[in-house]
């Protein structure tokens, strides 16, 4: 029965990935759809994920060594994608910017990447140089208009 549910929650959100890039004229290639729909599943139940501190769980990754320091960059790049996408106004009852979560879930990523095995570490430099564009596709998830995203720089989207 698990699997079913998680293959429809699968389905509910690749859905709604699909549509939001619709929305906001863009398209995911399949490699960022689908880590994009993974980080939605996974952390779909995570009742602490507005409680923790970003920057402090990235500090502890840089503590670990090998598959376990790839794994906590990793869940902090995935945190900070969602609060900077779906959650945007943490930051600022955190009094920072939402780009500060883009900065930090980016660099994360990279560090992800800069660490990693061949094909894991390309998934994750695309991942993070396309950090801007799976925000503006989470954003467009919410339904927020795709005028009002802010993450335009110098007029154009990163």
């Amino acid at each position: 029965m698990d699997t079913i549910r998680q293959g429809a929650a699968a389905e509910l959100w690749q859905s709604l990935v699909r549509e939001a890039c619709t929305r906001c004229g863009q398209a995911l290639d399949e490699a960022q759809e689908s880590y994009l729909v993974f980080v939605l599943l996974r952390h779909q139940r995570d009742g602490h994920l507005l409680v923790r501190t970003q920057a402090l769980e990235w500090l502890e990754a840089q503590l670990r060594v090998g598959s376990a320091r790839s794994d906590a960059l990793r869940d902090v790049g995935d945190r900070c994608l969602l609060i900077a996408g779906l959650f945007p106004a943490l930051a600022q009852r955190r009094r920072v910017s939402v780009e500060y979560f883009i900065d930090l879930g980016r660099g994360a990523y990279q560090g992800v990447a800069d660490s990693g095995r061949s094909a894991y570490a390309d998934l994750f430099a695309q991942l993070a140089s396309t950090y801007h564009q799976l925000v503006h596709t989470l954003r467009a998830v919410r339904g927020e208009p795709v005028v009002s995203l802010g993450l335009h720089r110098h007029g154009m989207l990163h």
